[in-house]
């Protein structure tokens, strides 16, 4: 059954008279009567009684009209599916993030998106940078927020930006009453570090200012997360150095000291795979990202 059949006879039987009917869709009279005899014929059944004046609805008609105005809102939902996911305004997004990211504006890139892309389901995933690139190559990630070095041939990435590193010390350290720390200072302390098999790049990051500042550096524990790291410093575990933004957590018992002499950053990225070409809720996130970006 043409879908125009069925919208012919809608606007037939809202309007009750064929003239008006016709008006309201732009045809002539002669194409609505001859499409309303195809469609009682196709049904074999009579939609409706008329005369010269009037048109009524018989109770077979009164039951079509009620399934046929289903069939359009029907047709019309599924064009505007079709639309909104060309368009990359329907769909669903899985995010990989670092512990880090969530203190680096990624939260607020997400909301920004959501106000314009209202029909996108957007999940965050914690996942370490080594495992993000696994569950990316997987597919089982559409993009991820991590630290890396240097992007991989299968992966596009987007630098975020790049945030300095700063003295994570106990409270109660000698040097925590200090505005500002020379590193060359901690030369005889106990570090403690992030695991290198959870990012390389984090973990060679510290160990290269470390080392700047001549400092080889003695180490007890080997944290997953920033947060696990400034709790071992903030029961006297040892000393660290961590991303400025982690001063947003307002943790008890640590004090966060800008580096003299010595400038670190750890470099922060949006990445995702280069051989995904039909995603388009994706590409939309990575432009609203990148304008975003582009605006600091």
């Amino acid at each position: 059954m043409k879908t125009h059949l069925l919208r012919y006879f809608v606007a037939l039987a809202e309007e009750k008279h064929f003239g008006r009917a016709a008006q309201r869709l732009f045809i002539t009279q002669p194409p609505l009567s001859m499409a309303l005899k195809a469609l009682e014929a196709e049904l074999g059944v009579s939609l409706l009684e008329r005369d010269a004046k009037h048109v009524r609805l018989t109770p077979a008609g009164q039951a079509f009209l009620v399934e046929a105005r289903k069939v359009l809102a029907q047709l019309q939902h599924a064009s505007e599916v079709v639309r909104n996911v060309a368009q990359g305004k329907l769909g669903g997004l899985k995010i990989g993030i670092t512990g880090s990211m969530i203190y680096r504006g990624v939260p607020g890139y997400c909301t920004a998106f959501r106000q314009d892309h209202p029909l996108v389901d957007i999940s965050l995933h914690e996942v370490s940078t080594g495992d993000q690139l696994r569950m990316l190559a997987r597919g089982e990630l559409d993009l991820g927020f991590l630290n890396i070095s240097s992007p991989t041939e299968a992966l596009d990435i987007l630098p975020l930006g790049e945030e300095p590193l700063v003295c994570c010390l106990p409270s109660t350290h000698r040097l925590a009453g200090h505005k500002t720390i020379n590193l060359q200072d901690l030369a005889g302390e106990t570090f403690v570090m992030f695991a290198r098999e959870v990012s390389p790049a984090t973990y060679d990051n510290v160990i290269a200012c470390l080392q700047q500042a001549g400092i080889h550096p003695q180490t007890r524990h080997a944290a997953m997360q920033w947060l696990t790291v400034m709790a071992l410093v903030s029961v006297g575990q040892g000393v660290s150095l961590v991303p400025a933004c982690m001063a947003q957590l307002g943790m008890n018992g640590v004090r966060l000291l800008p580096l003299r002499k010595i400038k670190a950053a750890t470099p922060a990225y949006m990445a995702w795979r280069k051989d995904v070409h039909d995603n388009a809720v994706r590409d939309a996130f990575i432009a609203s990202i990148r304008a975003a970006v582009q605006r600091v």
